[in-house]
């Protein structure tokens, strides 16, 4: 299971600059200077100025050794949507699940938790598999303050894509892997995010991402 460590998300305005030094790393997300297809190949412009994150790391941290397979994710934002984009390396790509809400981290996927004013509590999940199978749910607490998981809820207005290098459930060849795409409103971030959203140039989102 390669998970990462949490990140923090740094918006910048949509002109000059800001620095807010946050733990435990900061992500400074750019605003999309065109339009973004949705079609989950990270082939857009726009995603040409934003920078990737570090390699995913195990949840765990250096007591683990780094994963065999390289996870990245980038990220940009606009007046209506938080964009998420990932990359994962997979030589063999494979997915099973096909119902919203199912389990979907029983398949292979990727996976964003976002809590934007960082109190562990009242944040949103979101899980998508290489069938771009969405698993959404809102947490009242964390996992481990004994939730509860709201599986009922959707987030409205939720778009998804991926798009895969290879070739899916043929384990005869040897795949790249797949990339994901995402566009959160923020009109569906705003009910339980405690701060703006959108955010202010300069606020600080707690976002963290994982790969199962």
């Amino acid at each position: 299971m390669d998970r990462i460590v949490a990140v923090v998300l740094l918006c910048l305005p949509l002109f000059g600059c800001a620095s807010v030094p946050a733990p435990p790393r900061r992500y400074v997300c750019v605003p999309a200077q065109a339009n973004l297809n949705i079609d989950g190949r990270l082939s857009d412009g726009a995603w040409e100025q934003a920078p990737w994150t570090d390699d995913f790391v195990d949840i765990e941290g250096d007591r683990k050794p780094l994963p065999r397979l390289r996870t990245r994710a980038k990220l940009l934002w606009d007046a209506e949507y938080l964009y998420i984009g990932a990359e994962l390396e997979e030589p063999h790509v494979w997915g099973t699940l096909t119902e919203r809400d199912e389990i979907v981290f029983h398949d292979n996927d990727f996976e964003v938790f976002i809590d934007p004013d960082g109190d562990a509590a009242r944040y949103y999940e979101i899980e998508v598999n290489v069938l771009n199978t969405i698993f959404d749910l809102f947490l009242v607490r964390t996992y481990r303050a004994g939730g509860p998981a709201l599986h009922d809820w959707n987030m409205s207005g939720l778009q998804t894509a991926v798009h895969v290098e290879g070739t899916l459930n043929d384990p005869t060849d040897t795949d790249a892997g797949w990339t994901v795409e995402m566009a959160l409103p923020w009109k569906s971030l705003a009910p339980a995010a405690g701060t703006p959203a959108p955010p202010r140039p300069g606020d600080v989102w707690r976002v963290n991402f994982s790969r199962v």
